[in-house]
C-alpha cells in the first residue's frame, strides 16, 4: 500500500506521478495506440460502400430505364395525313377571326386534309405561317398534305378579298363590290343609299360615305354580301380616325372631326408620295389660316367626276362648291377614301410656313413660302411638261400653264 504522506504531491494521475498501468499488461509492453485501425471495421465499411455502389447501380439503371418509358409514352402519336398536291377542286371560307383549330375542322370537313392534328402541327411548326392566314375563300385540292394546303393558305393572293387602293372615291369602290361579289352594277351603291342607316357613319358625315369607306384587303367568303363589306370598311375608317386623340388635335388646328377626313382626303389626292403628305396637309392648314382660297384641281376633278392633270381656266370657274379657286375654306365632304399615312399627316402635319408647292415631276414636289419662288417652280414644271407632254405627274397639277395649285396669293 502506498503511503501518500510519504510521497507528497504524487498522488496517480498527477502531474509527474508514476503512471498506472492496466491491469494485466505485462511490465515494459507498449500501449495499445488508440487510432490504430481495426481491421474487422476496416472490411466491414468497403462492405458497405460495395453494397451502396451495387444499389446506385442498379437504382439508377431503373430510373433511367423509367424516364426513357415515360419520354416515350410522351412523343405526341402520329397524325393520319395524305401525301402529295391532291386533286379535284374544292372552295373553303376561313371566317374573320377563325383560329387554327377552326381552319383545320373546315380542312378536313372539306376532304382537303386527312386529320385536323395534322394541319395544326404543319402550321405550328411553321414561323411562315404565324399569322399569316388571312380571311377568305381558298380554292384547294382534296387529299392533300397538310403542308401543301398551308403552302396555299398562307399566300394572300390566294384568299380571294378584295382589295381597295388608298385614294379611291365612293363609286369605284361601288363598282369593286359588284364585281367581286357577282352582283349586277349599282347593287353596292343602291345598298349604301337604301341602308345608310346600318352602315354605322357618324352623324356629321350627314349620310355620305365618302371618306369612310376604308382602303384595304376585306375577307370575302360564300355568304359575304355587300352590306358586309361596307360596313367593315366604315368601322375600320372609325378605328383609324379615332387614333391619337383626334379630337383634340383637331380643336387645335382648328377643324372638326370631319374637317380631318376631308383635309386627309385632299392629301391623298394631291401628294405624289407619302413622304410629302405631312408638308401637303401643312401648305393646306397655313392657307386655310390666312385665309386664302386652296386651289386644289382634285377638289375639281372630283366635282367633275374625273382624274386629270389637264384643268383649264374655265375648269377653275367652275360653279361647284367644290370649287376651291372660287369658294374658300374646305370643300362641304372628303373627295376621296384615304390611307392610313394621309390620315396621320392630317392628324400631325409637317411643321413649316409653305403656303405654295408643286410637282415638278415625279419624285420633285417643291415647297415654299414665296410667290416668286413658285412662279420659277411653275416654270420648270412647264418645261418639263412641254418635254414629255405624255408623263403623267403625280400630285398638284397645274389649274392652267402659269397657275398650279396653291400659286394664287
Amino acid at each position: 500500500m502506498t503511503d501518500q504522506d510519504f510521497h507528497p504531491g504524487l498522488t496517480p494521475g498527477h502531474l509527474g506521478a508514476p503512471v498506472l498501468e492496466p491491469e494485466g499488461r505485462p511490465p515494459g509492453a507498449p500501449r495499445p495506440r488508440s487510432d490504430a485501425p481495426d481491421p474487422h471495421r476496416r472490411r466491414n465499411g468497403l462492405a458497405c460502400a460495395l453494397t451502396a455502389l451495387s444499389l446506385v447501380a442498379v437504382f439508377g439503371g431503373i430510373g433511367l430505364t423509367g424516364y426513357t418509358w415515360f419520354q416515350q409514352q410522351r412523343k405526341p402519336p402520329a397524325a393520319a395525313d395524305y401525301k402529295g398536291q391532291g386533286d379535284g377542286s374544292v372552295q373553303v371560307s376561313v371566317p374573320e377571326g377563325a383560329g387554327l383549330s377552326q381552319i383545320a375542322s373546315a380542312l378536313v370537313r372539306n376532304g382537303v386534309v386527312a386529320s385536323s392534328l395534322a394541319f395544326t402541327r404543319a402550321a405550328k411548326g411553321s414561323a411562315a405561317a404565324a399569322g399569316r392566314i388571312q380571311p377568305g375563300t381558298y380554292t384547294l385540292k382534296q387529299k392533300m398534305s397538310a403542308a401543301a394546303a398551308l403552302a396555299v393558305l398562307i399566300d394572300p393572293a390566294n384568299a380571294n378579298g378584295l382589295t381597295i387602293p388608298e385614294g379611291w372615291r365612293g363609286y369605284q369602290i361601288y363598282a369593286a363590290i359588284d364585281k367581286k361579289l357577282n352582283l349586277p352594277a349599282g347593287t353596292a351603291q343602291k345598298t349604301a343609299q337604301d341602308q345608310i342607316a346600318d352602315l354605322g357613319l357618324p352623324d356629321f358625315a350627314n349620310g355620305s360615305p365618302e371618306g369612310y369607306l376604308f382602303p384595304a384587303r376585306y375577307a370575302v367568303t360564300d355568304g359575304t354580301t355587300a352590306l358586309d363589306l361596307l360596313k367593315q370598311m366604315v368601322e375600320r375608317a372609325g378605328k383609324e380616325f379615332s387614333r391619337d386623340d383626334a379630337n383634340v388635335v383637331a380643336q387645335n388646328l382648328g377643324q372638326s372631326l370631319y374637317g380631318l377626313v376631308t383635309v386627309a382626303s385632299m392629301v391623298q389626292g394631291e401628294a405624289d408620295n407619302t413622304e410629302d403628305m405631312g408638308k401637303v396637309a401643312r401648305v393646306i392648314y397655313n392657307r386655310l389660316a390666312k385665309g386664302m382660297p386652296l386651289q386644289l384641281d382634285s377638289t375639281i376633278n372630283y366635282a367633275l367626276g374625273r382624274s386629270t392633270l389637264n384643268t383649264t381656266v374655265t375648269d377653275t370657274k367652275l360653279d361647284s362648291p367644290y370649287n376651291t379657286y372660287v369658294h374658300p375654306g374646305l370643300p362641304p365632304s372628303p373627295i376621296s377614301n384615304p390611307g392610313r399615312q394621309a390620315i396621320m399627316a392630317a392628324l400631325d402635319p409637317t411643321p413649316g410656313d409653305w403656303i405654295y408647292f408643286v410637282t415638278v415631276k415625279p419624285g420633285d414636289t417643291r415647297f415654299t413660302d414665296s410667290f416668286d419662288v413658285q412662279q420659277r417652280n411653275v416654270a420648270d414644271f412647264n418645261a418639263a411638261r412641254a418635254a414629255t407632254p405624255s408623263a403623267s405627274a403625280s400630285g398638284s397639277a397645274p389649274a392652267a400653264p402659269s397657275a398650279p395649285p396653291g400659286t394664287a396669293p
